[in-house]
């Protein structure tokens, strides 16, 4: 495996690594499919990220299990548009930011470069005050303090730097799989009605508050489905390079995607689930329905569940925590790299995205006080949300492009799939402006 450069512009920075990772067209399929399997666990680390415990908490809490089936919608959305994203990347050999540049005016760069920034920033901010939050759940420090400590994870990029695509997607799959033990295992503490939720996988009525469930359900959304993820699986998936076959060489790598995005995404389902059904389990069916922030389950959950099941959610927090110090720097350089042709140090990309993130985490804290972190975070998740037209319509016109997507250009089905997505995603938007606005 090679080493990279000591300059790499992130952890790997992409343009080193294409094709980096080979894969023998003529093994076995399972050993085809341990060779390219990866790209899906980077995606789907930003899945399990501090935004969508508020949202999943939040809405576990005020509506029981009656909020499941969008969690559900929005996983399954976010698989279908991840397989979209990895196969502009794997046909066109461009990721999003690159055929994005090439498609659009300097107007139309500047406007997606400027909301995929935001998007990771938003992103970021949940990252901050997530793992800040678990500091001072495990380790009693000051939230404030926590917010500045967690500028230290640019030194983990700094250890990473020149390691090979392998390394960093071995630490994400530990990070996965440390959330995912720690839920599972608040599932058996804290024992659901399956029943009850079984019924809320199905859509219906949540209640009487009307726009806090549509608040929610859009901060899930906005926490499931992220913008910049998109850009990220367009160029990590290029890391995969089959060699040694001809015909349907495209075609059995597009299948090879197909799997490794659909085992990721789905793990990454299920511990968005678990967090939810745990708050529905733990809260909202022994009364406790305004459980609005992390800190408040944790404190909530040790009487209910005893102090094993407010360990591992701690855990699982810092866990989840660090999951944009790796891909939310890979995705930062790709945009950057694609849209202003400009890569820098990975260090300074993460100090960069970092820096901004950490003045309105910080600002909100000491002015809204520490009960605001709640708040604080589903908003970066509506945020998110509000951002992701902006990347959904450059990549659903990409990969329906025959120009650039060739034989391998999606069919008239899947297109008016996505264009129905956008149209709800948006319109869910514009609504919830509306009726901030009024």
């Amino acid at each position: 495996m090679p080493l990279l450069p000591t300059t790499a512009t992130a952890p790997f920075c992409p343009s080193e690594v294409k094709g980096s990772i080979t894969i023998d067209a003529g093994a076995s399929r399972w050993m085809k499919l341990k060779r390219f399997f990866g790209p899906g666990l980077l995606v789907a680390i930003g899945y399990m990220d501090p935004g969508n415990w508020a949202t999943d908490i939040q809405a576990g809490s005020q509506f029981g299990y009656s909020l499941l089936w969008v969690v559900a919608f929005s996983s399954l959305a976010a698989i279908f548009l991840q397989m979209l994203a990895a196969r502009l990347g794997l046909v066109a050999g461009k990721d999003l930011a690159q055929a994005s540049y090439d498609r659009y005016g300097r107007f139309g760069r500047i406007v997606q470069w400027v909301t995929a920034e935001v998007s990771i920033i938003a992103c970021d901010i949940a990252e901050v005050l997530g793992c800040a939050l678990a500091f001072k759940l495990l380790l009693g420090v000051p939230l404030a303090w926590g917010i500045v400590l967690t500028a230290l994870d640019t030194v983990i990029v700094l250890g990473l730097q020149g390691k090979g695509v392998r390394q960093i997607e071995a630490i994400v799959l530990g990070l996965i799989a440390t959330m995912a033990f720690c839920f599972v295992a608040q599932v058996a503490i804290t024992p659901p009605d399956w029943h009850a939720v079984a019924a809320g996988l199905v859509p219906g009525n949540p209640g009487h508050d009307r726009k806090d469930a549509i608040v929610l359900a859009l901060g899930i959304v906005g926490a499931t489905i992220m913008p910049h993820n998109l850009y990220l699986h367009s160029s990590v998936v290029q890391t995969r390079h089959v060699v040694g076959g001809a015909r349907g060489l495209i075609r059995d790598t597009l299948a090879l995607v197909r799997i490794d995005t659909c085992v990721s995404l789905f793990v990454a389902m299920l511990v968005n689930a678990a967090i939810l059904i745990v708050a529905g389990a733990a809260f909202h069916a022994t009364g406790q329905h305004d459980v609005t922030d992390i800190e408040q389950a944790y404190r909530l959950i040790t009487p209910i569940a005893g102090g094993a099941a407010a360990l591992l959610f701690g855990i699982a927090l810092l866990a989840s925590g660090q999951s944009s110090t790796l891909t939310g720097t890979i995705a930062g350089q790709v945009i950057m790299d694609g849209f202003l042709h400009t890569k820098i140090p990975c260090y300074q990309r993460r100090l960069i995205t970092r820096g901004l993130a950490l003045m309105p985490a910080l600002v909100g804290v000491l002015w809204l006080g520490e009960n605001s972190v709640g708040k604080l975070l589903v908003w970066s998740q509506v945020l998110l949300s509000l951002q992701l037209p902006f990347a959904m319509w450059p990549l659903i016109r990409s990969v329906s492009d025959r120009n650039t997507m060739g034989e391998h250009a999606i069919g008239r089905r899947m297109q008016v799939a996505a264009w129905v997505l956008f149209a709800v995603i948006t319109g869910t938007n514009l609504l919830l402006i509306t009726g901030v606005a009024g």
